[in-house]
C-alpha cells in the first residue's frame, strides 16, 4: 500500500511497493521532483491536442458510463513488487465481456514513458502510477489531467448492484484518493508499514520481537555484537527510514501530531517535541554505529537482499516487501511484520500501525476510452478482480472481504494481516506524500543527510518545518483536509 510503496522501485511502495519496487518506488520513496516543463506542459496541455474517443456504447443499468463494444482499452501499469500478471488476467476478462481490445503496458519508467503522452494530450485510459518515476498525484491534479472518479464510486457494485461501489469499500479508501477535495485516485492496495525481521534468525539468537523503542535498540546492539547490522534501511529511498520517522511521531504525539503535518500547520515539527523525539530517536541508531555498514548507499532492492541473507535483524518496510523479494528469500526465512516500537510516553500503542491504501490507479481526464477507464475500474471493485489480486499479487485490496477464503496468502503478508487485527481501529496514515510531493522530497532529503550523519536532528526539524511553511502557501491547501 505504495509506495509507495514505496514500494520502492519497488514494485509496488505497499507497496506499497511493490516494486521492482518500486513502487513506489515507490515506495514512494521515491518521488522525483518534476521538472517545470512538465509543469508547463501539463498546465497548457490544449484541448486542440486532446484525442477524440471511440463512439459511446449505450447507457443502461449494466453499463452504467457506456462502454463502446469493438472500442480500445490503452492499459498501463507499474510493473513492481506486484508484478503485472494480475493486470493482464483482468484485461482478458475485462476484453471478453464487453467486446473491447486491450494494449498492456507494465514498466517501472512511468514518467519517462507517459510524461509525452499527457503533455501531447494523448495519455492511456487506465494508469497505475506508481514507483519511484510515478508522475506526482498533485501534480496532474493541479494541471487538470485527472478524471473526477465519483461516478465509479456511485455506481452499482458488481457483486450487489442494490450497493453503491463507494459502500463496498474499507474505510479512508475513497479520503485517501481525494485531491483539493475530489475523489480521482483509486488507491487499490490495502497495505500495513513497519518493520520487518526473519523469525528464523530471532529464534536462533533468542531475541524478542521488541514493543519499545529501548527494545529495539538492544536488539540491535546484540545484533552488532553477532557481526550482524542492527538496522538496514533502503539508503537511496529516504521513502523507506521517513516511514519510521513519521510513525513514531504518530504513536507518540497521537493523531492530533499526524494532522499537524498533513495540514501544514505552523507547529507541525519545531515546537513539537513528539517530532524532535522521533528523529532523535532514529538518529541515536545511528550515532551508535547500529546501521548495516554501507546500507545508506543501497537500493530498496539491494538492502532487502542484504537483509534476506541475515546481514541484519531489521528493515523497514512495507507488506508489498514479500512478494517483491521471493526470490531472493530463503525458503525457511520466516518473514515476519513488526509495528514500530514505542518511545516512553507514546499516545498511541504498540498495536497501532500505518494503514492504509496504495497503489494509485487513475483515469486520464484526457482519455480516448474514458468510459472504459471507469468501467475498467468499478470492476477492479468487484470480489472476482479482488481475488484475482491477491492470487496474483500476495496482497489484500481496498474491497471490504473482497479477497475469496480459499485464497493462501504467504506467511510475511499473513503476519501483517494478522498485525492489521490486532491493531483494530488504532490505524493511522499520513495524506501530505501525496498533496505535496515538493514537501514530501524535501522531508526525504532532510532524512538522506540525518542518517549520513551530515546533519544532526535539530536541523532536520528545521528542515521538515520549512517544507512545511513553503508548502502551506499553495492555494489549494485549504481544501485538502482530513476527514
Amino acid at each position: 500500500m505504495g509506495s509507495t510503496s514505496a514500494h520502492g522501485e519497488h514494485s509496488n511502495g505497499a507497496g506499497l511497493g511493490r516494486r521492482d519496487l518500486i513502487k513506489r518506488s515507490a515506495a514512494l520513496g521515491l518521488i522525483t521532483v518534476p521538472t517545470m516543463s512538465f509543469l508547463s506542459a501539463c498546465a497548457s496541455g490544449g484541448e486542440e491536442n486532446s484525442t477524440k474517443g471511440p463512439d459511446k456504447g449505450v447507457v443502461t443499468k449494466e453499463n452504467p458510463f457506456g462502454v463502446a463494444k469493438g472500442s480500445k482499452l490503452d492499459v498501463v501499469v507499474f510493473k513492481g513488487g506486484f508484478g503485472d500478471d494480475y493486470a493482464k488476467a483482468w484485461e482478458a476478462a475485462f476484453d471478453k465481456k464487453w467486446g473491447t481490445t486491450s494494449t498492456h503496458l507494465g514498466t517501472q519508467e512511468i514518467t519517462a514513458k507517459l510524461q509525452p503522452r499527457f503533455n501531447g494530450g494523448n495519455p492511456p485510459d487506465v494508469v497505475d502510477d506508481s514507483g519511484a518515476q510515478k508522475i506526482p498525484l498533485d501534480v496532474l491534479a493541479k494541471s487538470g489531467q485527472l478524471a473526477d472518479l465519483t461516478a465509479v464510486l456511485d455506481a452499482p457494485s458488481l457483486d450487489d448492484p442494490a450497493k453503491k461501489v463507494r459502500d463496498t469499500l474499507v474505510d479512508g479508501a475513497v479520503d485517501q484518493g481525494n485531491q483539493g477535495g475530489k475523489f480521482v485516485t483509486l488507491k487499490y492496495v490495502y497495505a500495513v508499514s513497519g518493520f520487518w525481521y526473519s523469525g528464523k534468525l530471532f529464534k536462533e539468537k533468542g531475541w524478542a520481537p521488541p514493543k519499545t523503542w529501548d527494545e529495539f535498540l538492544a536488539v540491535c546492539t546484540k545484533a552488532k555484537e553477532a557481526g550482524l547490522g542492527g538496522l538496514a534501511h533502503q539508503g537511496k529511498h529516504p521513502y523507506y527510514i521517513n516511514v519510521v520517522i513519521m510513525d513514531l511521531i504518530a504513536k507518540k504525539g497521537g493523531l492530533d501530531a499526524l494532522k499537524a503535518i498533513d495540514h501544514l500547520e505552523p507547529n507541525a515539527f519545531e515546537g513539537n517535541p513528539a517530532a524532535l523525539a522521533a528523529v532523535e530517536a532514529v538518529y541515536e541508531v545511528v550515532e551508535k554505529g547500529l546501521l548495516l555498514p554501507g546500507t545508506n548507499g543501497l537500493t530498496h532492492t539491494e538492502s532487502q537482499t542484504a537483509w534476506n541473507e541475515y546481514k541484519a535483524a531489521f528493515i523497514p518496510c512495507g507488506s508489498w516487501l514479500e512478494n517483491e523479494q521471493l526470490k531472493q528469500t530463503p525458503a525457511d526465512f520466516d518473514m515476519k511484520f513488526l509495528p514500530v516500537p514505542l518511545l516512553a510516553g507514546s499516545k498511541l500503542p504498540f498495536e497501532a500501525i500505518r494503514a492504509g491504501v496504495d497503489e494509485p490507479f487513475i483515469v486520464p481526464e484526457k482519455a480516448a476510452n474514458k468510459a472504459a477507464g471507469l468501467e475498467f475500474l468499478r470492476s477492479m471493485l468487484s470480489r472476482e478482480w479482488s481475488t484475482i489480486f491477491a492470487q496474483q499479487a500476495n496482497s489484500l485490496t481496498v474491497v471490504k472481504d473482497g479477497v475469496d477464503p480459499s485464497v493462501k496468502l504467504r506467511p510475511g503478508t499473513q503476519s501483517a494481516v494478522d498485525a492489521l487485527k490486532a491493531a483494530g481501529t488504532n490505524t493511522f496514515s499520513y495524506r501530505y506524500p501525496d498533496w505535496y510531493s515538493e514537501m514530501d522530497t524535501e522531508i526525504q532529503n532532510a532524512s538522506n543527510e540525518l542518517m549520513a550523519q551530515r546533519i544532526q536532528p535539530k536541523e532536520w526539524i528545521r528542515r521538515a518545518q520549512a517544507a512545511v511553511d513553503k508548502a502551506a502557501k499553495d492555494p489549494n491547501a485549504k481544501n485538502n483536509r482530513r476527514s
